[in-house]
């Protein structure tokens, strides 16, 4: 070979090299590039939401979740799949959910609850006790010195037609009080076959979407070809508001849950001891522009869409919780005075959010087709929360739960509107009410989604240092 052909030879491997290394210096870049914007179906962009979340929210939010009200959570992993037979189970461990003893759970909160069975056997004047907190706190433990006379009116209410989510029985001997903060969501090893079929039940028979259309990514679906997800896309925007909302609302939930698990991922395990942290292989692989063909970044989207819709939820029931008669208890007097005023604290700020999504824009049209299509629209989010049941790894199963009961919670109070306006002051609504699990569900929710945003920042400088 003569040097001439070397040297052109060389001359195109240098210039290969170099476009090698602009192509892959660009490639992290890319998920934030396309990760901005203003999002659709609302007037709100990417970068206030992400200021807003970093300075305003996220940290109150952290540290509410860390008080006693909001870390204990009780629910029931025991309940049997209503669809098939579960054969999933977790490749390692941690997947295992380790159930507070009752000695840990603060007096207040298991006041909350019967204590009906501990009473028979010893009839102390502290049972006693309890069991009159139970029936003043059975219907929602956040009331915890009502009249009987008042706790009577409220029970009457049964307010099972506007829940858009399968409430768990807390009386049931199967159900259990968790520990948040001892059991983190993160990587279980928990996938394959038994994980896609939950969420492919989820997308394909509760999303409105026709057999015919297929999402992208689907490993279920059938080769087409180079369509790239134009013609779910193109299907999607052809629907009707309300369940377009539907889908991003789900698509961001899914991608919550995915960053938490790219975020603190099982890194490796030596004597025992194992290490949590962020997988940036794991989080090209479910959100890079390149690798999704382009769905990743649309997933995120989602993802602050949905933040957008809880926190529109919590500006909006904000004045359930700033009446006087309402006390976040746990018989800790003075934590329970800070817990209440951190909560309304964190209210004031959803409150001063410039752009808010409006709820009003939905189920507009005429009045019989409106509360047909709401109600189809519950019926399909409350048939989610039952699918969670099927999730075949308990430390996935009680995420997911707490997450879809907080997102039902919060489309709960977004309906409820004029029920929220009508709230007496200094007695118990019998149009309107929230059960302590409802409340710790839908501020653990909306601290995973502050979470993942503020998880997504680190990833983007994490990509940028990885060039």
């Amino acid at each position: 070979m003569s040097k001439g052909v070397r040297r052109a030879g060389a001359g195109h491997g240098a210039a290969a090299a170099v476009q090698l290394l602009v192509t892959l210096s660009f490639l992290p870049s890319v998920v934030e590039a396309q990760v901005t914007g203003v999002l659709d179906d609302c007037l709100c962009d990417i970068g206030s939401i992400d200021t807003f979340n970093t300075y305003k929210i996220f940290p109150k939010i952290k540290k509410l979740q860390e008080r006693d009200y909001f870390r204990y959570y009780k629910v029931n992993l025991k309940r049997p799949c209503p669809f098939w037979a579960e054969d999933g189970h977790c490749s390692i461990k941690d997947c295992h959910v380790e159930p507070c003893p009752e000695s840990k759970i603060p007096v207040g909160i298991k006041a909350g609850h019967s204590n009906k069975y501990v009473k028979m056997a010893n009839k102390t004047k502290e049972l006693e006790d309890c069991e009159q907190a139970n029936k003043l706190g059975a219907v929602n433990s956040t009331l915890s010195n009502q009249s009987k006379e008042a706790f009577i009116d409220w029970a009457r209410y049964d307010d099972s037609r506007d829940h858009f989510c399968e409430l768990d029985d807390e009386r049931s001997p199967a159900a259990q009080y968790v520990d948040l903060l001892l059991n983190p969501e993160r990587y279980t090893g928990y996938k394959g076959t038994s994980a896609w079929r939950v969420w492919n039940s989820i997308y394909e028979e509760n999303c409105f979407k026709p057999r015919s259309v297929y999402r992208p990514l689907n490993p279920l679906a059938p080769s087409r070809g180079e369509d790239d997800g134009e013609s779910f896309y193109t299907w999607l925007e052809g629907l009707c508001l309300e369940k377009r909302v539907f889908y991003k609302l789900i698509s961001g939930l899914h991608a919550s849950i995915n960053l938490h698990l790219c975020a603190n991922y099982l890194l490796e395990e030596t004597w025992g001891k194992p290490s949590w942290g962020p997988n940036i292989k794991e989080f090209k692989r479910r959100f890079d522009p390149v690798e999704t063909k382009g769905e990743g970044p649309r997933r995120l989207k989602n993802l602050y869409f949905l933040y957008l819709i809880e926190l529109r939820a919590l500006s909006k029931v904000a004045p359930y919780f700033e009446r006087s008669i309402v006390d976040l208890y746990t018989g800790n007097v003075e934590e329970d005075a800070d817990t209440k005023a951190l909560l309304l604290n964190i209210f004031q700020d959803t409150k001063s959010f410039p752009m808010h999504f409006d709820e009003k824009s939905m189920f507009a049209g005429d009045k019989k087709g409106a509360k047909s299509l709401k109600e189809e629209f519950r019926l399909h989010f409350k048939n989610i929360s039952r699918i969670m049941d099927c999730v075949g790894c308990d430390k996935c199963r009680l995420w997911g739960k707490l997450q879809t009961q907080g997102l039902g919670t919060a489309l709960k109070i977004l309906f409820s509107e004029k029920e929220i306006q009508k709230l007496p002051e200094n007695s118990p609504s019998k149009g309107f009410q929230l059960t302590r699990q409802e409340i710790v569900a839908l501020l653990n929710a909306f601290g995973r989604l502050s979470t993942s945003i503020t998880e997504l920042q680190n990833f983007k400088v994490l990509l940028q240092h990885s060039r």
